[in-house]
């Protein structure tokens, strides 16, 4: 029996479009530049020498996230988790979700609220699970919602300028 899929919360604000690259892992290095692109518009409580990006569950297009680089000079950490957990743990800034069920996904995403962390789901269209931005995969175009509730429930700031991403302003 399915379970049933809570509708999202709030406004979602889908602002970015980027144009995918031909090649096998266009999808990876357009979910990085993507990826990147939002961290480096996302503020922390305090400042961040080093970034943990912690990725949960099967994540397609993750396999590039090791190439980003942050202007501020910022580190970026890379860890996985197996998505068993009620939240994520301490040492996650940012938690990049991957294929995960809709009950461990909304777990996740729900023990982050309140908390210093940005939520990414890869595979979430409809941006059900509550996380702050949800990527979108289209043929030859990736794209994602912001959702304004999940952020504004945050104690993470999403810099305004992230909406430069629709004209393709990195």
């Amino acid at each position: 029996m399915a379970m049933p899929v809570a509708a999202p919360a709030g406004p979602l604000v889908q602002p970015a479009m980027l144009p995918l690259g031909p090649g096998s892992d266009s999808l990876a290095v357009g979910t990085s530049r993507m990826v990147g692109a939002i961290l480096e518009y996302t503020r922390w409580p305090a400042p961040r020498p080093i970034v943990r990006l912690c990725v949960v569950g099967q994540a397609r297009h993750a396999g590039r996230l090791s190439d980003i680089h942050l202007s501020n000079g910022a580190a970026l950490q890379l860890s996985t988790l197996d998505g068993q957990q009620d939240g994520p743990p301490e040492q996650c800034d940012a938690l990049y979700l991957g294929s995960l069920a809709v009950t461990p996904m909304q777990r996740m995403v729900a023990g982050a609220r309140g908390q210093p962390v940005l939520t990414i789901a890869e595979d979430d269209p409809d941006c059900r699970s509550g996380a702050m931005v949800c990527l979108l995969y289209r043929p030859k175009i990736l794209s994602f919602q912001l959702s304004i509730d999940a952020v504004s429930r945050s104690t993470v700031r999403i810099d305004p300028r992230v909406l430069r991403l629709s004209k393709g302003g990195y």
